[in-house]
């Protein structure tokens, strides 16, 4: 990609994910890896990594249209119990996905792919750690214990978005810690 220098941060996990099948570029030629993360684009990789299974029925979230890049995955993903909506008839696909939500979503694959999602430490030693939702708060700490979150300048920025080469990351360092 001609927007990945070889010697970034992140661009070996790009070369990881995108050889492995789960990201694509956002063209044939440019990865984007400052583009922020939507909803609909993480739950599209956790499918693909799923190997594309089939969902029995439409999750009924209005804001989702039939056919569209990412239906099939944010059907299979809501009956996985992987992604949740924002309400029950909101999925929000073309919103940025948070950080606290990327970690939710990908500690639910983890459970769905058959791993064990347990906690043994707290994150009290990140300032920002109170302004973690409640329901995210096992699956951020499960992720920074298991290596996957390593935050941003000593914060995890919780409501902060991701970017592509961020999710590239931590896609890569999750297919690492748990590939068998």
């Amino acid at each position: 990609y001609s927007d990945v220098a070889p010697n970034a941060w992140y661009a070996a996990d790009v070369a990881a994910v995108t050889g492995q099948g789960l990201m694509n570029g956002v063209t044939s030629k440019a990865f984007g890896p400052n583009v922020t993360t939507t909803r609909g684009m993480l739950v599209t990789v956790l499918h693909r990594m799923a190997g594309e299974p089939a969902a029995s029925a439409s999750a009924g979230f209005a804001d989702v249209a039939a056919g569209s890049y990412c239906a099939a995955a944010v059907d299979w993903a809501y009956e996985a119990g992987i992604g949740k909506g924002l309400t029950d008839t909101v999925f929000a696909p073309n919103a940025p996905v948070t950080r606290e939500q990327l970690v939710t979503f990908l500690a639910r694959y983890a459970q769905f792919a058959g791993e064990e999602i347990s906690v043994t430490g707290d994150l009290t030693g990140y300032p920002d750690a109170s302004g973690i939702s409640s329901y995210a708060v096992t699956p951020m700490t499960w992720a920074v214990e298991q290596g996957l979150l390593k935050g941003m300048e000593g914060r995890l920025a919780p409501k902060g978005t991701a970017t592509r080469a961020q999710i590239a990351t931590i896609l890569q360092r999750y297919c690492e810690a748990f590939s068998k």
